[in-house]
């Protein structure tokens, strides 16, 4: 697919693309840099991702836990 930029700088993001990650007018896209060129990447709302770790909630917290551990190991390292 090859889209061209316009005068202001906008582009056309196909339909396919917009329908595949739910892109609707006013939805926020993120531009990262990568090795392999420029990703678009879809920007969530923090209200979408409300109530998305419920799954994994004991991993989530598990984790948190084990990086406050390294954080205090560190810290006292370093005195």
């Amino acid at each position: 697919m090859s889209y061209t930029v316009t005068q202001k700088g906008t582009v056309t993001i196909p339909v396919e693309i917009r329908r595949k990650y739910k892109l609707k007018r006013g939805s926020r896209i993120k531009f990262v840099e990568a090795d392999e060129g420029v990703l678009l990447v879809p920007a969530i709302p923090l209200e979408q991702l409300f109530g998305a770790d419920k799954a994994i909630k004991e991993t989530v917290y598990q984790m948190i836990r084990e990086l406050q551990e390294e954080r205090r190991k560190e810290a006292s390292e370093e005195k």
